[in-house]
């Protein structure tokens, strides 16, 4: 089940900071939106619908999950209150186990309040382990849509299997929703969202190698009614919302929930120091708003718990990570380097107590697989040829010592089948994890699959053999392709398959998904068996006079960016 223990947090310049920065909000004041059976005052009725983002639902445990929703009639208001009126409104809900509500098994009330942009999470409780529900709000005369929840199965048990979909980065102006809707399509029991859920710039700031097909509403969100506003704006696509309403999601930020490659308490330009704290209160609090989450991440201040683990029976254990918010700076100057100081075994990508919780978590652990969900690639990624190692800052190569200390912790606790998932980096990757990368012959001991962009880096480009320049100096890595998409999973005892789901195009609408590449991960085997691999009548780079070098840059340049 979900762990409902948040780490401590000492009194720090933060706390102070969170005090002052954060006082009326959801820092200083009670859980607001979360369930509450008690009576509200009588509130006019909203002439206009007030669901306009949807619903969602996420973090489930063996006797429930959360619902979440939003009222939002005027969804892009300037002032990210979504055109409510500034009163609390009674909100109720319903949970049934038949998608017409022909049986409802839980029922109750919530108040959705000003002071959280009238968002509302329901920790739903008391449902039957293992099975699927569905779920609707009701404020007035107006329905919301309906959405798809699954609790966990109970613990001990061992599953015969989970239809485990993840995805990341989609830049709303790059493209098109498309590959949300293919995996609605596609029916996961589960998602896992690895951040950069939206981006922070205006319109224009960033624009695609394909061009940009929608503009961002508003300035870069800097406070927090632009994050607000920037949320509801994402959350009205409706390829998004039929993700959403699929299944439960598992959701992490990344740097643009906040700011390009942010780190800790230092932000991507030194200009933007002052007043980043305040920008970062901001922006945590828009992101719990607006995420299904439960009340064990309301922000306190400039901090917020996302880290967390949450149990599929004895199937899978799924770690959380957080691997932005206590992470040291970026080496030598945040870009790609051959940097000593990267391999500094006081460097670290998560933070003392996070490294000490996941740790703990792999020597606790009874589970088949344990999967890490986190954000920056894992495996070494050598750009360079000849001798030198260079390597991306903002990724774990830019804390060596810190990702041996996990792979030596899984190895420690002998942890069955060790598997990374990973989004940021705008292509589909599959990657062996080895013990030590100079060593190319030696054993491998996990594996890591990546995902491409939902949006991010617009079109991109179709690579059927799935080489990419960098894999001579990196035997490890198995797998790329540039276009855009999501990847599939299906994990049972004995196996995990993933596979590469592609979109030809993000710059228009309505294209349909293959599968680039398929992958089996076996039961005890830290190695990847490729099961398939599927042509399509795209062109290769080659033929459309794509270079390797230009593939390194166009790498390096979408990673710093995006």
């Amino acid at each position: 089940m979900t762990s409902r223990t948040p780490l401590s947090a000492p009194t720090t310049r933060r706390t102070v900071l969170a005090t002052t920065a954060v006082a009326g909000g959801l820092g200083t004041a009670a859980v607001t939106g979360l369930a509450d059976q008690r009576a509200t005052a009588a509130a006019a009725p909203l002439r206009r619908d007030p669901f306009t983002l949807g619903v969602a639902s996420g973090d489930p445990s063996p006797d429930g999950f959360v619902i979440w929703t939003r009222l939002a009639p005027r969804p892009l208001a300037d002032d990210g209150l979504g055109g409510m009126p500034s009163r609390r409104q009674e909100v109720r809900w319903e949970v049934a186990v038949d998608e017409r509500f022909r049986l409802v098994v839980k029922r109750g009330t919530v108040r959705a309040e000003p002071r959280s942009a009238h968002a509302v999470h329901v920790e739903v409780a008391g449902l039957a382990p293992g099975r699927e529900y569905f779920y609707r709000f009701r404020v007035g005369r107006w329905v919301s849509r309906s959405g798809r929840a699954l609790t966990a199965p109970e613990p001990g048990t061992l599953p015969a299997s989970l239809a485990m979909s993840f995805v990341s980065c989609s830049q709303f102006e790059h493209g098109f929703f498309t590959a949300y809707r293919r995996l609605a399509e596609d029916h996961p029991d589960l998602v896992l969202h690895l951040g950069d859920y939206q981006y922070e710039y205006k319109r224009d700031d960033y624009v695609s190698p394909t061009g940009n097909v929608r503009d961002h509403r508003g300035p870069e969100t800097t406070t927090l009614a632009g994050y607000r506003q920037r949320h509801a704006q994402y959350k009205t696509d409706a390829d998004l919302q039929e993700a959403h309403a699929v299944a439960p999601w598992l959701v992490v930020w990344d740097d643009h929930e906040l700011d390009n490659n942010w780190a800790d308490e230092t932000p991507e330009n030194p200009e933007s120091v002052p007043g980043f704290l305040q920008r970062r209160v901001a922006a945590f609090r828009a992101y719990y708003e607006n995420m299904p989450l439960r009340r064990t991440s309301v922000p306190v201040g400039i901090d917020m718990q996302l880290y967390r683990r949450v149990r599929w029976g004895q199937l899978a254990t799924f770690h959380m990570l957080d691997t932005r918010q206590f992470r040291d700076d970026q080496a030598c100057g945040d870009g790609y380097d051959d940097c000593p100081e990267a391999s500094d075994p006081a460097r670290t990508i998560t933070g003392a107590e996070q490294e000490q919780w996941l740790l703990d978590g792999f020597r606790e652990s009874t589970a088949r697989w344990d999967v890490l969900g986190q954000q920056v690639f894992f495996s070494q990624r050598d750009n360079d040829a000849g001798p030198a190692t260079v390597t991306s800052m903002d990724s774990w190569d830019g804390y060596v010592a810190s990702r041996e200390r996990i792979t030596q912790g899984w190895l420690d606790a002998r942890v069955r089948n060790p598997v990374v998932l990973t989004g940021d980096v705008h292509a589909h990757w599959a990657s062996e994890i080895k013990q030590d990368f100079a060593d190319p012959d030696g054993p491998s001991i996990g594996t890591e699959l990546v995902c491409s962009s939902i949006t991010s880096g617009g079109d991109g480009a179709d690579e059927p053999t799935g080489s990419h320049p960098w894999f001579p100096q990196n035997p490890h890595l198995k797998f790329w392709n540039n276009l855009r998409g999501y990847v599939n999973t299906t994990i049972t005892p004995t196996r995990l398959d993933a596979d590469f789901r592609c979109l030809p195009k993000v710059t228009r609408p309505g294209t349909k998904a293959f599968t680039r590449r398929s992958y089996a991960i076996e039961d005890g085997d830290r190695t990847l068996h490729q099961t398939a691999d599927h042509p399509s009548t795209s062109r290769t780079l080659r033929s459309r006079g794509i270079t390797p070098a230009d593939v390194v840059r166009e790498t390096v340049a979408q990673e710093t960016a995006g």
